[in-house]
This record gives structure tokens, C-alpha cells and sequence, in this order.
């Protein structure tokens, strides 16, 4: 849940950015009556984005053994990726994004240009998201808690871009992107992680040192219960992880943590 929630978080207050920059600017501009295009395209991708999530997660639900770790691990290490790519380039064109949406609106001569304006930048993070929550899902015993942490991440995403249409400037957006920026990036490490567990075994890689685990924990919050869940699900934790999970881990957190940390200490 924990993981699903960041994410739905995160991804939620991005679109809620976007949505409130171009209401807002369409009113400031006098054209509020065109206002209601940015919901329906933005509605659009929003329906678009859900009934993709659910086809492709049944589809994937189909698949078992060499298939269903192929199919896992390729989410695991492609989410990854993009989490990585999404948080470094929020960091170096947060400040840029409300002119250059600006821009957009000002070139969108019809409702029909800003129909397709809502609609782009809504189904890029909401892509992100779907594949997100798959990656969450897989890693995670409880397709339930995926859902639920999901929809809470969204409900507070929704009040927060409330917020940032009324008054920004009283959120410290900055320090909230940074901090979930950490989350997330560790996120990653744990998916990271899960992409040589599963294709090690795809390939059947069954000996050796790299495969032994690091630890075996039988009982404990740290084996057991909602707590080792959360921990499952959030971060690839497991009470028999193997070494080769372990190494991949941290061979991904430390320089792409060193890099997040350093890049926004300069910003």
C-alpha cells in the first residue's frame, strides 16, 4: 500500500499541476469557456489510462512460470527506468513547466488544441502510473493494498493541487518533490533488485554465492505480517533476499542516489 500510495501521490499531484496551470491561465486570460476542453481531454486520458491498466493486468494475470518471470522482471527493471528518468527530469524542468504550458495555450487557437494539450500531458503520467502500479503489484502479495494505497494517493493529490490552484505559493513544492524524489528512487532500488531475482531464475541461475541468500529470517516483523509487507512491497525487501539481489540494490541506489541528492542541492 505504501508504495502505491507514493506513486498515485506523486504522479497525482503532477497532473493536478498541470490541470490548475492551464484552468488557471485560461481564466486569468478571459477564457473560461473554454475551460471545460482541459476536463474533457484530461477526462479522456484518464479513461484511457484505466482501461489499459486493467487489460494489461489481466493479461499479464494469465501467464505463469518462465512467462510470468519474464513478464515481471521486464516491468521491473522498464518501471525503473522511467521512475528514474520521471524524477530527475521533474527536478530539472519543474520551474519551466508553467511557461512552457503557457505557451501551449496561448498557440491553441480552437477547444479542440486544448482538448489535445489536457489530454497529452494527463496520459503521460497516467501511463507512468499504470505501469507503476503493475511494478507494485508484482511485488507486493496484496493486489488489494496496491488498489487501496492507490486511490488514498489520489484523494490527497486531488486536495493538494486544490491547494496549489488556490494559493501555491503556501506549499513548499520543492521540498515535497525532493522527499518523494528519495521514496522513490529507493522504490526503484527495490525493483531494480527484482529484475535479476526474476530473470536469474528465468535463466536458471539456481547456484552459486550470488544466489545464496544474504539473510534467512524465519519469524518477525521483518518475516512476517503487515509490516514486512509494507517493506515487500515498498522497498523489494525479503527475509531470504539473495546476494545478487542484494548487490543490485544498492549498485543502483548509491550512485543514482549520490547523483539525485547532489543535482538537488544545486537546484
Amino acid at each position: 500500500m505504501g508504495a502505491s500510495f507514493l506513486i498515485t501521490l506523486r504522479e497525482g499531484l503532477e497532473v493536478s499541476l498541470v490541470l490548475a496551470i492551464l484552468v488557471s491561465y485560461l481564466v486569468k486570460s478571459g477564457r473560461t469557456s473554454e475551460v471545460g476542453a482541459v476536463w474533457r481531454g484530461s477526462g479522456a486520458a484518464v479513461l484511457l489510462c484505466l482501461l489499459s491498466g486493467i487489460a494489461f493486468n489481466i493479461f499479464v494475470g494469465e501467464f505463469s512460470g518462465k512467462s510470468e518471470q519474464f513478464i515481471e522482471g521486464t516491468i521491473a527493471i522498464v518501471a525503473a527506468s522511467v521512475l528514474t528518468w520521471m524524477v530527475f527530469w521533474m527536478g530539472r524542468n519543474a520551474r519551466n513547466l508553467g511557461a512552457e504550458l503557457r505557451g501551449q495555450v496561448d498557440a491553441a487557437t480552437t477547444t479542440r488544441a486544448l482538448m489535445v494539450i489536457a489530454f497529452v500531458a494527463v496520459l503521460r503520467e497516467g501511463f507512468e502510473t499504470v505501469l507503476f502500479l503493475l511494478s507494485a503489484e508484482t511485488s507486493s502479495t496484496s493486489g488489494a493494498s496496491v488498489v487501496i494505497g492507490g486511490l488514498i494517493g489520489l484523494g490527497v493529490a486531488a486536495v493538494l493541487g486544490r491547494l496549489v490552484y488556490v494559493g501555491g505559493n503556501k506549499l513548499n513544492l520543492g521540498l515535497f518533490f525532493r522527499v518523494t524524489g528519495v521514496l522513490l528512487l529507493l522504490f526503484a532500488a527495490g525493483l531494480f533488485g527484482k529484475f535479476f531475482h526474476e530473470y536469474r531464475e528465468l535463466l536458471g541461475f539456481e547456484h552459486g554465492w550470488l544466489v545464496e541468500p544474504a539473510w534467512d529470517l524465519k519469524s518477525g516483523v521483518w518475516a512476517d505480517g503487515t509490516f514486512y509487507e509494507f517493506m515487500k512491497g515498498f522497498f523489494g525487501w525479503d527475509a531470504a533476499a539473495e546476494h545478487i539481489r542484494v548487490i543490485a540494490f544498492f549498485t543502483y541506489l548509491f550512485p543514482v542516489g549520490w547523483l539525485f541528492v547532489r543535482t538537488s542541492g544545486k537546484r
